[in-house]
């Protein structure tokens, strides 16, 4: 039993490259043609769809609100451990070193204070504005101080926040 494979005739009078319509080969054996089964509207019907109601709404997550004595805390802590971090790069800082520590430990402060609400709620939004600050005000190693900062929260401030509220008061 041999196979044949039938292809229309308009396809090998064409050049491939202008052949714009391709009509699949249609597999035959003399007594047997295999056809493709044809795609029936009413499957394509019978989909469900899954549409979202109105009446139901997700539950979001609502942060707890920023608590001053850890941002006060936690402050004062980014203010030593910065000021320790960028005075190995003593060179690059100069004389401007406490400028730059007070500009950074300022816009840390005010984010601690007004949107710091616990683990996930850490922004990048302070660290790159104490990078335009620091430029704004022409200090040097702005990005150096800004990358330094952003690291150092991103290593403590969650896991502080964590300890902070594991042990009783």
């Amino acid at each position: 039993m041999a196979l044949l494979y039938k292809i229309p005739v308009s396809i090998l009078s064409v050049s491939p490259a202008k052949i714009s319509i391709f009509t699949p080969p249609i597999l035959s054996i003399p007594s047997l043609i295999l056809h493709p089964p044809p795609v029936s509207l009413t499957i394509l019907c019978s989909i469900p769809k899954f549409r979202a109601t109105s009446t139901t709404t997700p539950n979001k997550y609502i942060y707890p609100d920023p608590i001053p004595e850890f941002a006060h805390s936690e402050t004062l802590k980014f203010r030593a451990e910065l000021l320790k971090k960028l005075s190995l790069e003593r060179e690059t800082f100069g004389d401007d070193l406490v400028r730059v520590v007070d500009v950074c430990a300022e816009i840390f402060s005010d984010f601690m204070h007004k949107e710091y609400g616990g683990p996930g709620t850490l922004l990048v939004e302070p660290f790159t504005d104490m990078l335009v600050a620091l430029k704004e005000k022409k200090l040097p190693g702005a990005p150096l101080a800004a990358r330094e900062a952003l690291l150092w929260a991103q290593n403590y401030v969650d896991q502080d926040w964590q300890f902070w509220h594991s042990t009783p008061t």
